[in-house]
């Protein structure tokens, strides 16, 4: 069987949780067309919007066990896609320790990506956080991680920094809000020593590193923090975040948008050099 082995690939991993939802979404639409059945139809009939339909079956979103009941009886599958409700739903418990579901994609974009420019103006960006500072900040979530779930969670952040010295190196720039960097999230230890990694950092030939500060009249990045990223071959996207609820930014006009906010923003804040220079005072002050 194709779910089957699908997923007794259990090591946990993003990729094989992923794969057994592109491998469940194919089943739908191998079924879907054997119905005769439109994407629309199918979801008029299930009560769900054709956009879902779609989302499924390409594996972007995940089957959950009262659509795989319903599908299965209206498609006639026989128990196929009943049969995986529990394979999916241990899969998507081992995708949702690791990274949340909603920055996943997001995620496997980083892994590859030939450029990344963020603007952090709520927390300093993952990439450059220490480890007191990611675990601090997974703490602190609300409602409240285990213990084991904050692990597994700062692992996979420190992991995606292999993006920081990966040769051909990524073009790699980051604008801070000097707000983050006087917080002094963790305590007054935590916060020295991520002041101290973002000096390190900002000194990498691969990295430039800009502050900024909070006197200035005019500002660009009022609409909150962003991402523009552009994957190995493919064309330039966005990225949005805001209370566990994320956004891919894929339309052209969109992400032209945000590109040219962002080196507005670039050009409102202080210069590399300048901008190591205020760390380095605000760390002679912590």
């Amino acid at each position: 069987m194709v779910l089957e082995s699908a997923v007794r690939d259990d090591d946990g991993s993003d990729e094989a949780a992923s794969d057994l939802f592109r491998v469940v979404g194919s089943q739908i639409r191998l079924l879907r067309e054997r119905a005769d059945l439109t994407q629309r139809e199918l979801g008029e009939r299930l009560g769900y919007s054709e956009d879902l339909i779609r989302s499924l079956e390409r594996g972007r979103r995940t089957a959950q066990p009262e659509f795989l009941d319903a599908a299965d009886e209206l498609l006639g599958a026989g128990g196929l896609l009943r049969a995986a409700k529990e394979d999916v739903t241990r899969a998507k418990a081992r995708a949702r320790v690791k990274h949340p579901a909603w920055f996943r994609d997001y995620a496997r974009l980083e892994a590859d990506a030939v450029e990344v420019h963020e603007y952090g103006s709520h927390v300093v960006p993952g990439l450059l956080q220490t480890e007191e500072h990611a675990r601090a900040l997974f703490a602190m979530r609300k409602p409240l991680l285990d213990e084991e779930t904050i692990g597994l969670r700062v692992t996979a952040r420190l992991g995606r920094q292999e993006l920081l010295t990966r040769w051909p190196a990524p073009i790699l720039t980051c604008i801070i809000e000097e707000s983050v960097l006087r917080r002094p999230i963790g305590g007054a230890a935590v916060h020295r020593g991520q002041l101290e990694k973002l000096l390190e950092l900002g000194r990498l030939r691969s990295l430039e590193l800009q502050v900024m500060p909070t006197v200035i009249d005019e500002h660009a990045g009022l609409g909150g923090p962003f991402i523009l990223l552009t994957p190995k071959g493919r064309t330039q996207v966005a990225y949005l975040e805001v209370q566990n609820v994320s956004r891919l930014v894929t339309d052209p006009d969109e992400v032209r948008i945000l590109a040219a906010r962002y080196g507005s923003i670039r050009a409102q804040a202080l210069n590399p050099p300048d901008s190591l220079t205020a760390i380095e005072e605000l760390l002679g002050a912590a």
